[in-house]
C-alpha cells in the first residue's frame, strides 16, 4: 500500500469517526487546509524533476478528490443525522389534546389612559383627539414658542418633508398639546358673540415624538395634557384637580404632592410636579410626573380668547411615566418590546 493510500485511508477513519459539523471541520482542516497534509504534498512538488513531478502531482489530485468525496459524505450523514434528530423532537403525536387559544389582554398603556380618562371624566373634563401629524404652527407657534427660539430644543420632534400651504412644515407633534389649541379655538368659534362663554374643560391623551431613546424616554410615547380655562380659574384649581387625580390613579392618599418652579414657554408661572409615597418601595423619593403652569396670555390669545378675561391652567403629564410607577416597571422600552412574558403580567 502507498503512502497516499494510506494518507486516504487516515482521512477517511477520521471524518467517519467525528460526531459534529464542528468537528468534521477540524478533520479537514488537517488534510486539506493550508498547513494540511495534502497542501504539504503539494508545496513538495517543487523539490522533483519534471518528469517525476508530473507523474506524483496526478497521483495527489486522485487522493485530493478521493479525501473531498469522503468530506462530502461524511458532511451529508452528519446533516441527516441531525435532521432526524430534529424530525423526531418536532413529531405531532396527534392523541395529545389540543391546546387552547391564548386569552388576550389589554396593553398596560391602553389600560392607563382608559384610567386617566375616566378618572378626569368623573371631574367634567372633555376628552379629545386629533392628528399624529401636526403643522409648526399648532406643534410650537401658538403655544409661544416662536422659531428658532431655543425652547422648542426642549421638545425636539421628527419633521416631515412637506409643507403647508403657509410654507410651514408638518411634524410628529412632540406633545398633545396642539390639540388643546384645536379644541379651544372650536370651542371660541361656537361661542362667540355671546356674552357668556362655558369653561373649557378637556384633556388630550395620544402618541407622541421625540428624539429621545432611553430606560425612561422612547422616540414614542404618550402623553395626557390637561386645560381647564375659564374666567376665574387660579394655581388652587390646578394642585385640587391634579391632587384629585393621582390618588385616584394610584388608589392611594398616602402620598404628598409639591410644585417646583419651571420654565415652560406656554404657561407663566411654570412649575414641575412631584410626588412622594408614604408608603411601597417608592417611599419618601420625590419622583416627577408632570409639567404644569398658568396658561401664558399669549396662547390663551392663539386659542381665540381674551386674555384680560379668561384664564386658566395646563399640564401635561407622561403617561408611560404614570403606567411604569402604577405597575412597578423600571425600564420604558419594555411596554414597546412586545414581549408576551412581559405583556401577559397584565391580564
Amino acid at each position: 500500500m502507498t503512502d497516499l493510500e494510506q494518507l486516504l485511508q487516515a482521512a477517511q477513519a477520521e471524518f467517519a469517526a467525528t460526531s459534529t459539523p464542528a468537528e468534521l471541520e477540524n478533520a479537514k482542516a488537517r488534510f486539506l487546509g493550508k498547513a494540511g497534509r495534502v497542501t504539504e504534498l503539494l508545496k513538495g512538488l517543487a523539490a522533483l524533476p519534471v518528469d517525476e513531478k508530473k507523474a506524483r502531482g496526478a497521483e495527489i489530485n486522485v487522493l485530493k478528490s478521493g479525501i473531498e468525496a469522503a468530506l462530502t459524505e461524511r458532511r451529508q450523514a452528519l446533516a441527516d443525522a441531525e435532521l432526524a434528530l430534529q424530525l423526531k423532537a418536532e413529531a405531532l403525536d396527534v392523541t395529545l389534546p389540543g391546546r387552547s387559544r391564548g386569552t388576550g389582554a389589554l396593553h398596560p398603556i391602553t389600560r392607563a389612559m382608559a384610567r386617566i380618562e375616566a378618572i378626569f371624566g368623573s371631574m367634567g373634563f372633555d376628552v379629545a383627539d386629533g392628528p399624529e401629524i401636526e403643522t409648526d404652527w399648532f406643534s410650537f407657534s401658538a403655544l409661544n414658542n416662536p422659531e428658532n427660539h431655543p425652547a422648542r430644543s426642549m421638545q425636539d420632534t421628527f419633521y416631515v418633508d412637506m409643507k403647508d400651504e403657509g410654507g410651514r412644515y408638518f411634524n410628529l407633534r412632540p406633545h398633545t398639546s396642539p390639540m388643546q389649541i384645536r379644541y379651544a379655538q372650536a370651542h371660541a368659534r361656537r361661542y362667540a358673540g355671546q356674552d357668556h362663554m362655558p369653561e373649557i374643560r378637556v384633556i388630550a391623551p395620544g402618541r407622541t415624538y421625540r428624539v429621545d431613546n432611553d430606560a425612561t424616554h422612547s422616540p414614542m410615547f404618550h402623553q395626557v395634557e390637561g386645560l381647564w380655562v375659564g374666567e376665574n380659574i387660579s394655581f388652587k384649581d390646578l394642585k385640587a384637580v391634579y391632587l384629585n387625580f393621582i390618588t385616584a390613579f394610584f388608589e392611594t392618599d398616602q402620598l404628598q404632592l409639591r410644585f417646583r418652579p419651571s420654565y415652560f414657554p406656554f404657561t407663566e408661572p411654570s412649575a414641575e410636579i412631584d410626588i412622594m409615597f408614604e408608603s411601597g418601595p417608592l417611599k419618601g423619593r420625590w419622583l416627577e410626573v408632570s409639567g404644569s403652569g398658568q396658561v401664558h396670555p399669549q396662547v390663551i390669545r392663539n386659542m381665540g380668547l381674551d386674555p384680560e378675561r379668561y384664564i386658566g391652567f395646563a399640564f401635561g403629564s407622561g403617561i408611560d411615566r404614570l403606567a411604569m410607577l402604577r405597575y412597578g416597571v423600571n425600564d420604558l422600552r419594555q411596554f414597546f418590546d412586545g414581549d408576551l412574558r412581559f405583556l401577559s403580567q397584565f391580564k
